[in-house]
């Protein structure tokens, strides 16, 4: 049934400026949302235990779509990519895509 589905992708990134990916963050969010996106989960990571790339991994994090074709919409964006363009490519050394998949939304009240 639609609406009871979400598409996740999960991300790694090996960030090098916090100041400037920060900003990329800030400028991005408007197109994120304008696709029915958001964030989800957001970390910072200090150290990897088991990869199954040589990239660099520092940051962590969730976005998720209604559905798969929103996300596809959002990464070609032509708002979306002059921000990446002047505030991402700059700040992020390393991009590793861990995940993409297809799950029930959560019902946040089971949560508390």
């Amino acid at each position: 049934m639609a609406g009871d589905t979400r598409h996740v992708l999960l991300f790694g990134l090996h960030v090098t400026d916090d100041a400037m990916y920060r900003r990329y963050r800030e400028e991005m969010l408007p197109f994120l949302r304008k696709h029915g996106g958001a964030f989800g989960y957001d970390f910072v990571v200090t150290r990897t235990l088991a990869s199954e790339t040589d990239l660099a991994i520092n940051r962590v994090f969730t976005m998720s779509f209604p559905e798969r074709e929103r996300a596809a919409a959002l990464f070609s964006d032509p708002g979306y990519l002059a921000v990446r363009r002047a505030w991402f490519e700059p700040s992020v050394a390393a991009v590793t895509r861990i995940s993409a998949f297809d799950e029930p939304v959560p019902d946040r009240r089971a949560a508390m």
